[in-house]
């Protein structure tokens, strides 16, 4: 009874609830039906009790399904690995280095990101990723670089199974009369009769299948050439974009500053081994990190500070003069906003006629930003925050008769 106490935890049941989101049934749904159509084919095509040939195609695709599915299982279960609740540094003094986390009730350790799916900090973030349901991190980036790797390759297996099975069924099944050529599905010209039936109905699941498998070795293989890309440079995505962001920064202003990414050991295989390693664990403990020589542990995060200074400075202010539903897709907010709606996973937010909104960046037709909450809290107290169409906003203009951002009156 203990023991199934043990089993049926609320950690558990969790997890097991991570399966219940439409990433993972798709993602597993694809793996599915493109392993049971190849298995099935693969019988057709090429029998593996016949030949050495054979058993080893058969094998091989049973090892791509097991291999993908273990580390997908991995990538979703074993997580990022999340910052301890209430962290802060052992250096009391080393906190003015660090951004404050009041949903954690923490310090960001370096290198880790609040994600608002998961709702806690995590180590080493490179995204949250819909597809398994969780955050990329620290503890799960190998898996889920295998899983990205794997996939594209047990792919063109199954393609490659799935054109022979369909172009061996199709030939014999031709007949050439003198004036025609005449394909029967239902009877094959060879015997004995297959043991598995291959009419009309099989050769649209193949050929849906086959629509599948190329889909996803295109779109997955380049995500894990984005991957690796990062992976070699000892980057994320984020740690990415703020790298590029701080040369913007530096660009913007003329600080004459020079910004060393502290992470990148100079070698590629370095690089590569902190996150592939024998044991199967990444190096380090998501905390502390090894850095190149000419930077110290607080260089990337004193560089966030600076940046969040500069939103700040570079926000605009403006005023919502039409309501907004918080849809996705809005419909009555003009064509080119219901096509143009920014692919991410980060929220909208509803706006009423009248409310103030602090904007920080923006694309053509719509604008990313905080709700200023009545009080004129400032940015740090901000907790609603989206995207919303940009008609649905007008530049603010406050009672001295000004419209300019903080960042125009700087600058003047």
């Amino acid at each position: 009874m203990a023991k199934l106490d043990w089993f049926v935890s609320f950690e558990n049941l969790r997890d097991l609830k991570r399966l219940c989101h439409w990433g993972p049934l798709i993602a597993l749904g694809v793996i599915i039906i493109c392993s049971i159509v190849a298995v099935l084919d693969s019988v057709l095509w090429y029998w593996p009790l016949d030949s050495p040939g054979g058993s080893l195609n058969f094998l091989t695709l049973i090892n791509w399904t097991v291999m993908i599915l273990y580390n997908y299982f991995n990538a979703m279960f074993i997580g990022p690995g999340f910052v301890p609740l209430g962290w802060k540094p052992e250096n009391a003094q080393d906190c003015r280095f660090l951004q404050y986390c009041k949903v954690c009730e923490g310090y960001k350790a370096p290198r880790s990101h609040h994600c608002r799916k998961c709702n806690r900090c995590v180590m080493k973030m490179d995204h949250h990723c819909p597809w398994i349901n969780n955050c990329c991190g620290h503890r799960n980036h190998s898996s889920f670089t295998l899983f990205l790797l794997l996939a594209p390759l047990g792919c063109i297996h199954a393609s490659y199974i799935f054109i022979m099975t369909m172009y061996t069924q199709m030939y014999n099944r031709v007949s050439f009369g003198w004036n025609s050529v005449k394909i029967d599905m239902n009877t094959a010209r060879r015997e004995p009769a297959p043991i598995v039936p291959f009419g009309i109905s099989a050769f649209a699941v193949t050929l849906f299948a086959l629509g599948l498998a190329l889909g996803t070795t295109i779109a997955v293989g380049m995500l894990f050439c984005i991957q690796m890309k990062v992976i070699l440079r000892n980057k994320t995505s984020i740690e990415s974009w703020i790298e590029e962001k701080a040369k913007d920064r530096i660009q913007y202003y003329q600080t004459g500053e020079t910004f060393i990414f502290p992470y990148d050991l100079g070698s590629r295989w370095r690089n590569f081994r902190q996150v592939f390693t024998g044991s199967g664990s990444p190096e380090g403990d998501g905390i502390e990190w090894q850095v190149r020589e000419g930077c110290h542990r607080y260089t990337l995060t004193v560089e966030q500070l600076k940046q969040k200074a500069d939103k700040r400075v570079r926000s605009v202010r403006y005023r919502a003069v039409e309501d907004y539903s918080g849809a996705c897709c809005p419909v009555t907010k003009g064509i080119r906003t219901f096509f143009t709606t920014p692919c991410t996973e980060e929220p909208r937010m509803k706006l009423h006629k009248g409310d103030l909104v602090l904007a920080t960046r923006g694309l053509k037709h719509w604008m990313y930003g905080d709700k200023i909450i009545e009080g004129d809290l400032p940015p740090d107290e901000i907790r609603i925050r989206g995207w919303f169409p940009r008609r649905c906003v007008a530049k603010y203009v406050s009672d001295s008769g000004s419209d300019q951002s903080d960042d125009e009156k700087k600058t003047r």
